[in-house]
């Protein structure tokens, strides 16, 4: 377990920023009212964010860990696999942008779907992958896992504060408030 302490810290670093990522993409979308512009402009500069911190990220990262920068015979796999986790990761955030801004900022509802969805795609992938080995015992815990996973995403996007609780008048203050379904911070149909 020692030894896992780093991976787990990096773990939780992505957490932190992925978990954040969101929030920042509600804040980037427009406030005029019709919007002057589109909700996938932000995605510009997101794209130039990816590009800088992953080109000089990486080279800095390779040249510390001693490595070529060779990508050409046996290295290929780290070019075209790199390729290819790329534009998985750069589909995965104009989806996420889009789900973001189209849905006025509400990350509340957005981000659980997003990373319970990931966890359980990564599961069901190692599944597919070893499942035709016949020394793989497949625990049941792991469906009750995906399971529960599916349950929290439903209930942390449920009991996810929504933004700020409407202000009511004196008069109305003895009875409970429902949130307007045209409140850009609330699910439609909630009510908390």
């Amino acid at each position: 377990m020692k030894g896992m302490l780093i991976p787990i810290l990096f773990a939780l670093g992505t957490a932190l920023c992925w978990g954040m990522y969101g929030p920042a993409l509600a804040n980037a979308r427009s406030t005029v009212k019709p919007p002057e512009w589109s909700p996938f402009k932000p995605y510009v500069f997101i794209g130039v964010a990816y590009l800088v911190i992953a080109i000089v990220g990486g080279l800095i990262a390779m040249k510390v860990k001693g490595d070529t920068f060779s990508y050409s015979g046996t290295h290929s796999a780290a070019r075209n696999w790199g390729f290819i986790a790329g534009c998985l990761g750069a589909a995965g955030a104009i989806f996420l942008t889009s789900a973001v801004l189209i849905s006025k900022g509400n990350t509340a509802l957005v981000m659980p779907i997003v990373f319970g969805g990931a966890v359980t795609v990564n599961g069901l992938f190692q599944y597919s992958k070893f499942r035709s080995n016949p020394d793989l015992q497949i625990s049941p815990v792991l469906w009750a896992g995906m399971l529960l996973v599916a349950l929290g995403v439903i209930l942390v996007a449920m009991k996810t504060p929504h933004g700020p609780p409407k202000k009511v008048a004196a008069t109305e203050a003895s009875a409970p408030v429902a949130r307007s379904d045209s409140d850009p911070y609330s699910p439609p149909g909630s009510s908390e």
